[in-house]
């Protein structure tokens, strides 16, 4: 471990828990020129640590180390690759403050939302940890006379993990806890914003005793780490969260050794609001979904439709519940944080002035702070009419962009009218609205008259261009094995 201002604070107790260095083959390795990574707190610029930016070769070396450790690893007990990841997470819920500070110092977002995700990510290697327990074999009536007949689940190989800085914890041990459940070892890059959040978790996967080689963190650029993977045939399965430009490079990266892919992309979700619902649940709900992680998340709302009838009290309801949202820097535990860097900011300007060019009326917000540069306003766009980029491309950051409607088959087709499919928000107390609506909306997940949806049991992804495959439940960990079938005759 180096002394970094990040090990420095007096805040974070368990110091070995930042690392500089990236986790290969059961070491810590500093690239060999010592090339690094500069770490900033985007709540005030100030560097907070750095970390090795390794080479080509030396991601390649992660692989090799993968790739020896594959067959020991797919062949221990199931029960002890349980055990296993029973003991880091519970690793991670005795460390979960020290986790939590670390990723709000390098991410930004609001203390609570931090420990929130600490839960939320440790929940999948305790999930994991139980469905590895499973049995992976099925019966099957045979259609041979005197054959024996049966489906093996076997590990893929070598799984690549690809980790956003959004949700720098959860996303790794959404990814990691499945592969390794079913029996595949890893190699993962984490987001060059957000590195010592993942490398927190390789120090408890150490400390847990999951053995060397099994689980690896290459930290570095990513078009140099990660692009050795996606030419690896010993690399078999790609996982991926971000968003959709770069899922679609790796797919197509990955097309020469046919590599098993799951992506999470990009989202553009639609909140649909009637007039027979609960308003004040609706706004309050609808507030979550827009302006969760500074709006920094694939599940944000970007659009929010609102029956005619009840758009005007609708509006006015969620303006003053915007202007009392709170905005700070993460430590102190506000509404909203800073966004993660000047780029994200810019897209929300640009946002809000296409939008306003266009016709839409500024509600509130709709500038930067002064708490800071990556700072900028909780902001609503109210008529924003459908021509606006808002409306088109996901923003990613906290501005709300509210638009009336008059059918319901008009809301469908606007809501539909997007390459993204992930989540859409459905707010209506009419079971036969509900019914018809959950089935029309083009998306891979519905929420009914609340945001929080996701957890470790349930599949979690999107249609079209949203991503391919599942991640959580029983799903989630099929995602990294193969089916083998086998046909016996004892004769």
């Amino acid at each position: 471990m180096c002394e970094t201002a990040l090990s420095a604070r007096s805040d974070i107790e368990d110091k070995a828990l930042v690392r500089s260095f990236s986790y290969i083959n059961g070491k810590w390795c500093a690239a060999k020129d010592g090339a690094a990574i500069k770490v900033t707190d985007p709540s005030n610029g100030e560097l907070i640590g750095d970390v090795a930016s390794l080479s080509a070769e030396e991601s390649t070396a992660a692989v090799d180390a993968a790739q020896a450790a594959f067959d020991a690893w797919a062949n221990l007990l199931p029960q002890d690759r349980s055990a296993l990841l029973r003991k880091w997470f519970d690793l991670m819920i005795a460390h979960k403050e020290d986790l939590a500070r670390i990723m709000v110092l390098e991410q930004g977002k609001p203390l609570s939302e931090a420990r929130g995700e600490i839960d939320y990510g440790a929940a999948f290697v305790e999930f994991y940890a139980e469905e590895t327990k499973r049995p992976n074999i099925e019966g099957v009536t045979s259609h041979l006379p005197d054959a024996e007949v049966e489906l093996w689940r076997e590990p893929v190989g070598v799984a690549a993990l690809i980790t956003p800085w959004n949700f720098p914890s959860a996303m790794l041990t959404r990814k990691a806890a499945a592969a390794l459940a079913a029996g595949c070892t890893v190699v993962a890059h984490p987001s060059a914003e957000t590195p010592f959040s993942a490398l927190a978790l390789a120090e408890l996967a150490e400390r847990a005793g999951i053995p060397a080689g099994v689980f690896n963190v290459v930290t570095g650029d990513a078009a140099t780490v990660v692009k050795p993977w996606t030419e690896d045939h010993r690399v078999r399965a790609l996982s991926f969260t971000g968003s959709t430009p770069v899922g679609k490079l790796l797919y197509r990266q990955s097309a020469d050794t046919v590599k098993r892919l799951v992506m999470e992309l990009g989202g553009h979700a639609p909140v649909i609001v009637f007039k027979n619902c609960d308003l004040d649940l609706a706004v309050e709900e609808t507030i979550k979904a827009k302006f969760a992680t500074s709006g920094q998340d694939c599940l944000g709302a970007n659009r929010i439709f609102v029956e005619k009838a009840i758009y005007d009290a609708f509006c006015a309801k969620f303006v003053e519940a915007t202007k009392a949202l709170s905005v700070g820097v993460g430590m102190d535990d506000p509404d909203i944080g800073p966004l993660m860097n000047e780029k994200a900011v810019l897209k929300q300007e640009e946002h809000v002035e296409d939008a306003l060019a266009k016709g839409a009326k500024l509600a509130c917000g709709g500038a930067r702070l002064d708490l800071g540069p990556l700072f900028y306003a909780p902001t609503v766009l109210v008529d924003v009419p459908m021509e606006a980029k808002i409306m088109h491309d996901e923003t990613f950051g906290p501005v709300a962009a509210i638009t009336p409607f008059e059918t319901e088959d008009e809301v469908v087709a606007k809501a539909n009218d997007t390459e993204y499919g992930l989540v859409a928000y459905l707010h209506s107390h009419d079971p036969r609205r509900i019914y018809r609506m959950s089935r029309s909306l083009q998306f891979g997940m519905v929420a009914v008259n609340r945001t929080k949806v996701t957890g470790a049991p349930i599949p979690f992804g999107g249609t079209k261009q949203s991503g391919l495959g599942r991640e959580g439940s029983r799903l989630g960990m099929e995602e990294f094995t193969e089916i083998k079938y086998v046909c016996r005759d004892w004769a």
